[in-house]
């Protein structure tokens, strides 16, 4: 794995699965020696994963349907 000339570096998505890295998400740097260690921050309020899934997506739909028409297309036939 390389750094960026941004100084970047791309976390694996296996990583942040197992630790629920999200866009967004607020990580923290210690530097251990010559060793950095990563983790998401502490002290700060803790977003859910749903929660952030939700905020994430909140604002999104561009289908043009109302509630009702969606909630018909969902249900199917009567």
């Amino acid at each position: 794995m390389r750094i960026t000339s941004k100084g970047q570096v791309t976390i694996p998505v296996e990583i942040r699965e197992r630790l629920g890295l999200l866009p967004n998400s607020e990580v923290e740097f210690e530097v251990e020696g010559t060793s950095v260690r990563l983790r998401k921050a502490r002290g700060r309020k803790a977003t859910s994963r749903g929660r952030s899934i939700v905020q994430q997506m909140s604002g999104k739909a561009t289908s043009g349907l109302s509630t009702e028409e969606i909630m018909a297309l969902t249900r199917g036939p009567a």
